[in-house]
């Protein structure tokens, strides 16, 4: 599953590590087309970008990651693109290990890059939101989800023509996922390392209530 790839990555002030990211991932997949979305960065990103992408969509302010995403997949999908991988510009993804995402679409129409929760490699705080938000999400589309908070993603064309996620932030990624489960599609995990080391744009009490607010409402019924 290598041919005919996208690959988005949203960029929020990221001039420092882009370069080095699209570097490693062009060594593992030389034909993709990477698209490169400047989700209003205040430095050099959009330059950066010029330097090392395909294609450069630039927002003039910053509108959140899940606006970027959206903006990047339909970039990519109008250049008629069989498959798209999400993944951060910070380095906190390991850009290897979009090869295993592709393969794994074999299996599944979605395979999500799944974090370790181990004491000592995640952060306290996100192991436990991302437990929580995981099994929310699991138990609403009826499938064992490992990772729903993981932007580390490889979608088959099909999934991202047909799912049309809400919301502009962090909580697109989660919708996006019970919106995909709920119409059918496979979704699978495979296990990545993370560097957490690297600078998050993740707020944990902002972000994560907006993520809850999206769970609670299919739980809740709101959606249907």
């Amino acid at each position: 599953m290598t041919e005919s790839v996208a690959c988005v990555i949203p960029a929020l002030d990221a001039a420092g590590t882009l370069v080095a990211v699209v570097g490693r991932l062009r060594a593992v997949l030389p034909r993709a087309l990477v698209v490169v979305v400047d989700d209003g960065s205040a430095d050099a990103t959009s330059t950066a970008a010029r330097e090392c992408c395909d294609v450069l969509v630039r927002f003039s302010l910053n509108r959140g990651k899940g606006a970027a995403l959206r903006a990047g997949t339909a970039a990519a999908l109008e250049r008629g693109v069989g498959s798209v991988v999400t993944m951060d510009a910070d380095g906190q993804h390991p850009p290897e290990a979009a090869l295993s995402l592709l393969d794994a679409l074999g299996r599944a129409d979605i395979a999500i890059g799944s974090r370790s929760r181990t004491a000592g490699i995640m952060p306290l705080g996100r192991r436990m939101t991302n437990a929580l938000a995981s099994a929310a999400v699991g138990a609403i589309i009826g499938s064992d989800i490992a990772d729903s908070q993981s932007g580390f993603r490889a979608i088959r064309r099909e999934v991202l023509e047909r799912v049309a996620a809400r919301g502009d932030r962090y909580e697109y990624e989660t919708d996006f996922l019970i919106q995909a489960g709920r119409a059918g599609f496979r979704i699978a995990a495979v296990p990545i390392s993370t560097v957490y080391g690297a600078a998050s744009h993740f707020r944990t009490l902002r972000d994560s209530t907006r993520v809850v607010r999206t769970i609670w409402r299919y739980r809740a019924g709101a959606f249907r």
